[in-house]
């Protein structure tokens, strides 16, 4: 399903244009108005290069900006494997600059897919009217807005690009004049998007994926333009909930395993993940131990590199509740029972070895430890003894694929929107301040709204729920899923000391606008404290 969907992405992908200052590149398989297009399933394929830019870095890159630079996620060097130039290490002490690598290609892609989406919309807007070419141009409009959105959110000040073709430098606009070209766009693409879900929009905007992202928009104006708009942001949620089309599947991990995609109801908007044909999404090969790979029926060796800190892992502590399961901890079994073994020596198991008989061969049973030792402070090295490779809890909520492709990609979709966010969202913009409103006749508070998705997932229902308790909620429902930053900024819980990072600079919570980008744009104007 998901390679018939987005196969028109690979045959009708064009030069993906990099970066905001670059906008003079030439373009294969050019649209035109004079060829293209003019029926349905046309204007799907030119929108291809879109979603495939969307999908490109959002399960890496981005992800990596969200989730490595928070308590979340961490990738430690291992005797200077993984270390690579220090990227990793920077993004979790906050000590990155402008010429940090990640940074820069998410400046890059951000730019590439709204450049793509003044390409597509200058076809799309000299075409002849109907009601398929309403419909695209929403859709357009409504990615550009994403992509501005992760852009504001991750920079701030950014330039507003609104066509293409225009060689003129563009210059860093306020925060809030983006924050209302973003509302403006979805406002006025919201009623020309389809209501249809399911296998017919998925992983392109219908009217609910706008719905959704105005309510993130709203539930973050607070923070980004010092305007409270939790009312607005309660609106927009009930947009999506008085219409009853998704539902809190019974199946948590469902939504995150190699076959999900249209028919997984609680999906609002995807990044789709085919490990042949759209590729780039690894968790598997970054997060998965080596030793696991028989177990797993993994067609590539992982590299075991990317795992929670203590902290985070110890908010998984409700009774009974599933997401627990997702991650990998204590000693680890076959499927069939039998202990998963690492043959090793004594001194290959612990390099601190002290005793007679260093090289005597040992069978291991693999534990997987909750706790990160440093044996470098400096270089964030916990060393790469067989011990030291079993230290730090790894995530299994994007299963491993057994069809994964030979190149370590995977088929597992990305959530970007689901259900289970829409009402943690509006029970937290209650919490702020805005009224409890009534859905389908159920007025739905905070505690209705956070024991919905405490029942799916056989928790305790609470009795009662405050913001510190809606922030661990939203750890333990949205673990790894690219909102952790996100929300530590907006509870003021960014700048706070978690594994091994004790920076308290506000000014990191936002990233430098790239030393690539400025060399070549002096009307970038830096953001404070770079």
């Amino acid at each position: 399903m998901k390679k018939n969907i987005f196969l028109s992405a690979i045959i009708f992908f064009t030069a993906l244009l990099p970066a905001c200052t670059d906008l003079d590149v030439d373009i294969e398989s050019e649209l035109t108005p004079a060829n293209f297009p003019s029926t349905q399933d046309q204007y799907i394929a030119a929108t291809g290069p879109l979603y495939s830019q969307f999908s490109s870095n959002y399960a890496i890159n981005y992800w990596r900006l969200q989730e490595l630079s928070t308590d979340a996620a961490i990738i430690p060097a291992r005797a200077g494997n993984w270390d690579d130039g220090g990227q990793y290490r920077f993004l979790h002490k906050h000590t990155w600059n402008p010429d940090h690598p990640t940074v820069r290609a998410i400046w890059e892609w951000g730019f590439g897919g709204i450049n793509t989406a003044n390409r597509v919309l200058q076809i799309f807007e000299g075409s002849a009217p109907s009601a398929s070419r309403t419909e695209s141009i929403a859709q357009v409009r409504t990615m550009r807005a994403l992509f501005y959105y992760f852009m504001m959110d991750n920079f701030g000040n950014v330039p507003i690009i609104k066509t293409f073709g225009n060689t003129d430098l563009p210059s860093t606009a306020p925060r809030a004049e983006v924050f209302a070209f973003i509302d403006a766009e979805l406002k006025e693409s919201v009623n020309d998007l389809s209501e249809t879900t399911g296998a017919l929009t998925y992983g392109r905007p219908n009217k609910f994926v706008a719905l959704a992202l105005l309510t993130k928009l709203y539930l973050n104006a607070e923070y980004y333009i010092g305007k409270p708009m939790y009312t607005e942001a309660v609106a927009m949620a009930d947009g999506i909930l008085s219409k009853n089309k998704y539902t809190l599947i019974t199946d948590y991990f469902s939504m995150f395993a190699p076959d999900n995609g249209p028919g997984i109801s609680e999906t609002i908007f995807a990044a789709v993940y085919d490990g042949n044909l759209i590729k780039g999404n690894q968790f598997t090969r970054y997060a998965m131990h080596y030793a696991l790979q028989q177990k797993y029926r993994i067609p590539f060796t992982p590299s075991s590199s990317l795992m929670t800190l203590p902290q985070y892992f110890n908010k998984f502590n409700l009774p009974n509740d599933i997401r627990n399961n997702q991650w990998l901890v204590g000693k680890q079994y076959n499927t069939d029972g039998s202990p998963v073994i690492i043959n090793t020596t004594n001194v290959g198991l612990d390099k601190d070895y002290k005793g007679a008989n260093p090289t005597a061969k040992v069978a291991w049973h693999l534990e997987i430890f909750p706790n990160l030792i440093l044996e470098n402070e400096a270089s964030m090295d916990i060393g790469n003894d067989i011990l030291s490779q079993a230290y730090g809890v790894r995530s299994i909520k994007y299963a491993p694929d057994q069809n994964s492709s030979t190149d370590r990609n995977q088929n597992n979709d990305l959530p970007v929107f689901r259900l289970a966010d829409i009402l943690l969202m509006k029970a937290e913009a209650i919490l702020r301040g805005a009224t409890a409103t009534a859905v389908g006749g159920e007025l739905q508070t905070p505690v209705v709204l956070v024991n919905k998705i405490r029942a799916r997932v056989n928790a305790p229902l609470v009795a009662d729920i405050d913001l510190p308790g809606l922030l661990e909620e939203r750890a333990r429902e949205l673990a790894w899923e690219g909102w952790r930053r996100n929300d530590l900024i907006r509870f003021g819980q960014f700048e706070q000391p978690y594994g091994f990072k004790t920076d308290k600079d506000p000014n990191k919570r936002l990233y430098p606008i790239p030393a690539t980008e400025r060399s070549l744009n002096a009307n970038l104007a830096q953001n404070p404290g770079y």
